[in-house]
C-alpha cells in the first residue's frame, strides 16, 4: 500500500480497563479519502479504539500514526485542525445559537494572545452551514431542533475545524429511518465532493454496507476482517461477529442482509 494514501496506521495496538482487555494486539491501516466503517456486536472494542484514534484514551501499547506522525506527538489543538469529531452524545446550553454553535468549530484556530482571521472564520462558517443546510436554522437555539436537524448542526461545527478527516460516532443513533438516510448521504456528499476522509462506527449492518468504502469488521477486541464491503461481507463473517444465523442477497451489486 502507498504510505502517502495512509490516514491512519495502527500498529500491535492494546489495551485494558483495569484487567478487562479490551483491544488485543490491533495492526490495519485506513486509507485516505476514503468512508471506513467500524462493524462489530456491543462490546467488541469498536467505540475503545475509535477513542484511541481521537485521543480521548492512551494505549497500554503500540502505536497509533496519523499521517506518519505518532499520535501521541501531536498536541491537541494541532490534532483538532488536522481531525473533527462527532460524538455519539452531544449537548449544547439551551440558548445557544445554531451559528455561535458552529462557530465554535474555528476554536483550534485561535491561539491565545494572537489575532486571528476573523473573516475567514465568517467564511467557513457560513460554508459549513451550507454544506449542511442548516442556514435557515442559524438564528435558532440549538434545544428546539429536531434530533436530526440536531446532527446537522453538530457536522457543521465540525465541518467549520476544515480538516481533511472526520469521525462519526453512531450519527445515526436515535434517528428514525427519513433523518438516517438523510445523514448518511450527507456524509457521502462530504467524502465524495469535498474529499473528506470518513472513518464511523455504525451499528445497521446494511447502511454499513451501502454508505462505505470499507468495513473493518471487530470482535472480542481483534480484527476480523477489513476490505470492500461486497468483500468482506459473508454469511460466515456475519455469523463470527454477531453469532446469528441471516440471509445475505445482493442490491445495487452490494451484499444486503435480511434481518429477520
Amino acid at each position: 500500500m502507498d504510505n502517502n494514501n495512509i490516514t491512519y496506521s495502527i500498529k500491535n495496538l492494546f489495551f485494558s480497563y483495569g484487567r478487562h482487555e479490551v483491544l488485543k494486539g490491533l495492526s490495519f491501516e485506513l486509507n485516505k479519502g476514503k468512508i471506513t466503517t467500524l462493524i462489530g456486536a456491543n462490546g467488541c472494542g469498536k467505540s475503545t479504539l475509535f477513542h484511541l484514534m481521537t485521543k480521548n484514551l492512551k494505549p497500554d501499547s503500540g502505536e497509533i500514526t496519523l499521517e506518519g506522525k505518532s499520535l501521541i506527538d501531536i498536541r491537541l489543538k494541532d490534532f483538532a485542525r488536522r481531525v473533527s469529531i462527532v460524538h455519539q452524545y452531544n449537548t449544547a446550553p439551551a440558548d445557544l445559537s445554531v451559528e455561535k454553535l458552529i462557530s465554535y468549530g474555528r476554536t483550534p484556530y485561535h491561539m491565545l494572545g494572537l489575532s486571528y482571521d476573523v473573516k475567514e472564520d465568517e467564511e467557513k462558517v457560513q460554508k459549513a452551514m451550507e454544506i449542511t443546510n442548516t442556514y435557515k436554522y442559524k438564528d435558532k437555539p440549538v434545544a428546539e431542533l429536531s434530533g436530526g436537524q440536531k446532527q446537522r448542526v453538530w457536522i457543521a461545527m465540525a465541518l467549520a475545524q476544515d480538516t481533511k478527516t472526520l469521525f462519526l460516532d453512531e450519527p445515526t443513533t436515535y434517528l428514525d429511518i427519513r433523518y438516517q438516510l438523510q445523514i448518511l448521504k450527507m456524509i457521502q456528499k462530504l467524502n465524495r465532493e469535498f474529499g473528506i476522509t470518513i472513518i464511523m462506527v455504525l451499528h445497521d449492518i446494511n447502511q454499513s454496507l451501502y454508505y462505505s468504502d470499507e468495513i473493518v469488521a471487530m470482535k472480542d477486541g481483534r480484527i476480523l476482517a477489513q476490505g470492500q464491503p461486497e468483500n468482506v461481507i459473508t454469511d460466515g463473517l456475519v455469523k463470527e461477529v454477531y453469532d446469528v444465523e441471516l440471509q445475505i442477497r445482493k442490491m445495487d451489486g452490494r451484499p444486503f442482509i435480511l434481518p429477520v
